[in-house]
């Protein structure tokens, strides 16, 4: 099978690294406005060829946008506008308004909506990571939506590549999404920059930083151009959970200065609770 891959950068590439690895893909083409991913992509061997957005749809079985949510938004009307059996895919993080946008497109069949929930807060094909994806967790959105045969090669694909396939419908996936994952980068980011602003003697905080505060802040690396799209697309569902998180913040701020001890527990082990969730 012949791929094109939209956006050669870590999502994009470590995808492609893990096709050519499980032989799903005899030929993987790149596409890519920035030249020096392009560029790297081919020298690493992520990609066989760069082409040009209308070569590599021409030539491709299989279409796969790995780029920004807010770039991907306007990339897919124009895509499915140049499709006859080919499929199209997309890898991002919001599903509901990207959806949403292809509900009366003539060739909304031949596009399935994924997000294949892995990452790192690294960026560029040069932070390829070799086992990708294995063992996590690939969401499929409105397959009722989607041609059996697109569908069917879309999870092929999942499954070659070792991803457990969850379906569900793009409203709750953004829902889900903002509370394990959208959070979470808010979160750290909020962190780095209160110790940023704390800790003004850097050396400190390198000198100091405990395995604990280097995971938790670990997110914080993570690129402004690919969350603040995602932020802003799942507006609603990140406010709301970001409302609860500054009311958990603000219980634990009141049991501190009340030098309520009991409090503090409770909250700790009704939070140790997550244990039955992540083993």
């Amino acid at each position: 099978m012949t791929i094109t891959i939209i956006g050669t950068g870590l999502i994009g590439c470590s995808l492609a690294n893990r096709l050519k690895e499980t032989r799903f893909a005899q030929r993987i083409i790149g596409v890519d406005n920035n030249a020096a991913h392009l560029r790297i992509a081919l020298e690493l061997g992520w990609i066989d060829e760069a082409l040009t957005m209308d070569e590599a749809i021409g030539q491709s079985e299989l279409i796969v946008i790995a780029i920004p949510v807010d770039a991907t938004l306007q990339l897919l009307p124009g895509i499915l506008n140049k499709l006859d059996k080919q499929v199209l895919m997309d890898v991002g993080s919001t599903k509901d308004i990207i959806c949403s946008s292809l509900i009366d497109h003539y060739n909304r069949g031949r596009f399935v909506a994924t997000h294949p929930m892995w990452g790192t807060e690294k960026e560029g094909p040069e932070a390829v990571v070799k086992n990708a994806f294995t063992g996590r967790v690939a969401v499929i959105c409105e397959k009722d939506k989607t041609d059996t045969d697109a569908l069917q090669i879309v999870e092929g694909l999942y499954k070659k590549i070792g991803m457990n396939l969850v379906y569900m419908d793009s409203e709750m996936h953004d829902i889900h999404a903002a509370y394990v994952s959208h959070i979470s980068h808010i979160a750290s980011y909020a962190l780095s920059l209160t110790v940023l602003e704390k800790e003004k003697e850097e050396d400190a905080i390198f000198e100091l930083a405990s395995g604990g505060f280097e995971s938790t802040v670990r997110l914080a690396k993570s690129n402004a151009a690919m969350w603040v799209p995602i932020f802003m697309q799942n507006k609603e569902n990140v406010l709301d959970v970001l409302n609860e998180h500054i009311s958990q913040l603000r219980k634990f701020k009141a049991a501190i200065e009340k030098e309520n001890t009991g409090y503090l527990v409770e909250l700790i082990d009704n939070a140790n609770k997550i244990k039955r969730i992540l083993k």
